[in-house]
C-alpha cells in the first residue's frame, strides 16, 4: 500500500506535529467521523486500529481500507477544501492526535521540500486507487481476495483481521472470501488463524492477483 501522506513528511517535521497535537481516545466501534462532515484537519493514529469505509442504506458499514499505528487519514478532504466522503470507526481501543491543518499548512511553508514529497504522496495513492478500482471490477473473488492481502501485508505480514470483514473489503460474500483464503492456505500463501491472517509468500499472492 502506498505510504498515507502524514508519513511521508521527514520524521523531526512529523513529530514537531504530532507533539503539538491533542490526543483524543476511542473505544472499539466507536464512530470518529461520519460522512459530510466539514473537517479543517486529519488524523495520526498513535495507536489501535482504525478502519475506514462507508455506512449503507441498509445499517451495514462498507470497509475500504484497515488503517494502523501512525497511518493518518483526512488529508485528501482538507487539502481539497471538501466534506468528508467516508466513515471512520475505532476498530480496536484506539488513540489518535488531530493534526490541524492550518498547523500543518504553516510547517510546509517552511519547508519546501516537504511539498515535494507530498506531490509524490499524491500521485502514489491516485495511483493505487486506479489499481484498487480495476482490481475491485474485474477478477474472480480469489484474484480480488490475493489482492487486497497483498496490500495490506506491505507494512507486515501479520493482518489481524476476520473473514466478513476481509469479504467486506473486498466486496465478496464471506463464503467466497473463506474459499479464497483456503486455496491459498493449501498454495502456501498464507497461514489462517483466528482473526488473523499471516501472509507467508507476497509474490506468489501477486501471481493470483
Amino acid at each position: 500500500m502506498a505510504p498515507t501522506l502524514f508519513g511521508l513528511l521527514d520524521e523531526s517535521l512529523r513529530e514537531a506535529l504530532r507533539a503539538a497535537a491533542p490526543e483524543r481516545r476511542f473505544a472499539p466501534g466507536q464512530v470518529i467521523q461520519q460522512r459530510g462532515e466539514a473537517t479543517s484537519g486529519f488524523w495520526v493514529i498513535e495507536r489501535g486500529a482504525v478502519v475506514v469505509g462507508q455506512y449503507l442504506e441498509s445499517g451495514d458499514f462498507r470497509a475500504i481500507a484497515h488503517l494502523g499505528e501512525r497511518d493518518s487519514y483526512g488529508e485528501l478532504a482538507w487539502l481539497a477544501g471538501r466534506t468528508r466522503v467516508v466513515d471512520a470507526v475505532a476498530r480496536t481501543e484506539c488513540s489518535l492526535r488531530w493534526i490541524e491543518g492550518a498547523r500543518f499548512e504553516a510547517a510546509l511553508a517552511n519547508n519546501p521540500s516537504a511539498m515535494r514529497q507530498l506531490l509524490s504522496g499524491l500521485a502514489e495513492e491516485l495511483q493505487e486507487m486506479i489499481d484498487l478500482v480495476a482490481g475491485q471490477h474485474g477478477g474472480r473473488g480469489l484474484n480480488r481476495i490475493a489482492h487486497f492481502l497483498r496490500n495490506l501485508s506491505a507494512t507486515g505480514p501479520v493482518i489481524a483481521m476476520g473473514q466478513q470483514e476481509l469479504g467486506d473489503l473486498a466486496g465478496v460474500t464471506r463464503a467466497t472470501a473463506n474459499a479464497a483464503l483456503k486455496t491459498l492456505e493449501q498454495a502456501g500463501c498464507i497461514e489462517r488463524g483466528y482473526r488473523r491472517i499471516v501472509v507467508k509468500d507476497r509474490e506468489r499472492l501477486a501471481d493470483w492477483a
